[in-house]
């Protein structure tokens, strides 16, 4: 395998499948052999996921909810959506932890940085909840953090398309999927990667991200056997 230990990112609404809202059972599933698989296979994985599949904070804050409020339902969200993973990957056949932000001892471990490497080196799959722990910060910033916190060899955004396009590929046919970028391309061209303030982490801290489609079977497995799927953004060289 190219990589060793990989951060993975996963949105809320990837857990949605069909549906408006909440997690679909069968997509969670999917998901879980995925991670299962690249598991068995000797790579070490920490997962941060979203939770906007049940409630996002900014969105609450712009409909008049106090905004620290907001985001702190969102990263209880999360927590529940740590636990739905953890609950398929175990039953997929893979030891998991759930780490939070947020103390929450009866659910889940609080995150502690050692700890976690420890879980990653004894072969379990690490699932970090509650982003970062603080208000207005994104689950994009959190999985930047804990990737450079781990020393993950490369994060990886799962989305719902192939890679990073130059304009959005359902409403413009003639978008042009990237094959590489470097961070300050992504950041100078405004593209919906991750928000700046994870760009800007992953940047300075020499952390490569590849944005692929999570949706399309085998693409995890390829990725981390060395396959050039989706984009990777990366600093320049």
């Amino acid at each position: 395998m190219k990589y060793q230990r990989v951060l993975l990112k996963l949105s809320g609404e990837a857990l949605m499948g069909a549906q408006d809202h909440g997690i679909d059972p069968e997509v969670i599933q999917r998901i879980a052999g995925e991670i299962y698989s690249v598991s068995a296979s000797g790579v070490q994985i920490g997962l941060v996921i979203g939770g906007g599949n049940i409630v996002r904070g900014a969105g609450m804050a712009s409909r008049g909810m106090d905004r620290v409020t907001g985001d702190h339902m969102g990263m209880l969200a999360t927590v529940i959506n740590s636990l739905a993973l953890q609950d398929a990957l175990e039953k997929a056949g893979t030891n998991c932890r759930v780490m939070s932000a947020l103390r929450i001892n009866q659910v889940c471990e609080p995150y502690i940085r050692g700890r976690a490497i420890r879980h990653l080196e004894k072969g379990r799959v690490v699932i970090f909840a509650a982003g970062t722990g603080n208000p207005f910060f994104t689950t994009d910033s959190a999985a930047s953090l804990r990737a450079i916190e781990i020393d993950a060899d490369i994060m990886l955004k799962a989305t719902k398309v192939d890679g990073i396009y130059s304009a959005d590929p359902v409403t413009n046919k003639d978008a042009t999927l990237y094959d590489r970028l470097t961070f300050d391309e992504a950041l100078k061209r405004k593209l919906a990667v991750m928000d700046a303030t994870a760009l800007v982490l992953c940047n300075e801290h020499n952390m490569p991200v590849r944005v692929f489609n999570i949706f399309e079977p085998g693409h995890l497995d390829r990725i981390v056997a060395g396959d050039n799927v989706g984009t990777l953004v990366e600093q320049e060289t």
